[in-house]
C-alpha cells in the first residue's frame, strides 16, 4: 500500500462538502458559511459564488452548463442561472431528514440522497453506542430525470452519500455511510438504477464523498479517522493518504486531474463545527486522473 500525507491548502471552512472541479477552479459547499466559494489554486484566492440560506450540499452542472445546488434543510434541488436560483425539485416527500449529496450524469439525470435521520442529535443524546444499538433508519436514494421530475426512488439506503459515475455512463457507485460499504447500479438509458450489488465492503470506514479512477478504483473520504483511501472493486486498499483531521468528501482535479482535494473538519456535528471555522482543504499529488462523474 502507498503511503501519503496531504498538505492544507486552505482553513476557515466550517465545513466543507462536495468538492468539484470546474472550470479551472475547485468548487466546493460550506454547510454553516450558507454559500457555495470556488478556489484558485494558482492564488488560493477564495471566491464566494452563491449565498444558499437553506444550506448547501451537493454540487454539479446540468448539460447546458447550469449549476445545480442541494438545499439542505428545505429539501430542494436548486437549478443556478445568472447567478439567480430557481427550484428543480422539491424532495421533502424522500427525505428521512436533510437532502445531501448529488451526481449529475452526462445525459442530465440527477441523484439526491438524503440523511435519513438527525445522526448529530443521536450522537448527542446516545453517542455512538446508541446509533450501534439498532440499525438506524434507511433512506432513499431519488432519481430524477432531466426536467427535475421523480424517475425513480431507490429505498433501503444507509446514509447514502458520495457517488460517482463511471466513464461509460453504466455503473453508479454509491458509499452508504453507516453500512460500512459502496454499493454499485446499472444505469438504464433512462438513469433508472437496477441490480444492486455490493462494490466493496470497507471495514473499519465510514464513507462519506467519494471519486474515481481511470483505473476504476474508488477514492474513499473516511469520516471518522484522518485518512483518505483508495479501493478496489473488492474493498482492498491501494492507496492511503493521512489528512490532518477526519476526511469528509474528496475529488480529483487540476489541469491533469491527479490533485486530490480532501474536505476535512475536526468533525462533522453541527453542534460543534457551525460556529467554529476550524474545516480545511487539503491536497496531495496522486498518480492515476480521475475519470468518470463527478
Amino acid at each position: 500500500m502507498v503511503e501519503r500525507s496531504s498538505h492544507v491548502v486552505l482553513t476557515g471552512l466550517a465545513f466543507g462538502e462536495s468538492p468539484r472541479w470546474h472550470d479551472h477552479r475547485l468548487w466546493f459547499s460550506d454547510f454553516y458559511r450558507h454559500a457555495v466559494f470556488s478556489l484558485d489554486l494558482d492564488t488560493l484566492e477564495e471566491r464566494h459564488e452563491l449565498s444558499v440560506p437553506g444550506q448547501p450540499s451537493g454540487l454539479a452542472w446540468s448539460p447546458d452548463g447550469a449549476l445545480l445546488v442541494v438545499s439542505m434543510t428545505d429539501h430542494r434541488l436548486l437549478r443556478v442561472t445568472d447567478g439567480s436560483s430557481t427550484t428543480l425539485a422539491d424532495l421533502r416527500d424522500y427525505c428521512g431528514f436533510w437532502a445531501n449529496d448529488l451526481l449529475v450524469g452526462p445525459r442530465g439525470h440527477a441523484y439526491v440522497g438524503n440523511f435519513g435521520f438527525d445522526l448529530d442529535a443521536l450522537l448527542a443524546a446516545e453517542g455512538v453506542a446508541g446509533l450501534l444499538a439498532a440499525p438506524p433508519p434507511t433512506t432513499n436514494l431519488v432519481v430524477l430525470d432531466p426536467s427535475g421530475e421523480v424517475r425513480q426512488v431507490v429505498p433501503d439506503m444507509s446514509f447514502p452519500n458520495g457517488m460517482v459515475l463511471t466513464p461509460d455512463g453504466a455503473t453508479l457507485i454509491v458509499a452508504e455511510t453507516l453500512r460500512s460499504r459502496l454499493s454499485a447500479f446499472r444505469v438504464a438509458p433512462d438513469g433508472t438504477l437496477h441490480d444492486r450489488r455490493v462494490f466493496a465492503d470497507l471495514g473499519p470506514v465510514a464513507p462519506d464523498g467519494i471519486c474515481l479512477d481511470a483505473e476504476g478504483c474508488v477514492w474513499v473520504a473516511n469520516a471518522i479517522a484522518p485518512d483518505v483511501r483508495r479501493v478496489t472493486e473488492g474493498g482492498e486498499v491501494l492507496d492511503r493518504v493521512t489528512t490532518t483531521q477526519p476526511a469528509f468528501a474528496c475529488a480529483l482535479g487540476g489541469a491533469s486531474r491527479t490533485t486530490l482535494f480532501a474536505m476535512t473538519a475536526p468533525t462533522s456535528s453541527r453542534f460543534v463545527v457551525s460556529d467554529a471555522r476550524d474545516g480545511a482543504i487539503e491536497t496531495v499529488e496522486v498518480d492515476v486522473p480521475g475519470a468518470g462523474w463527478p
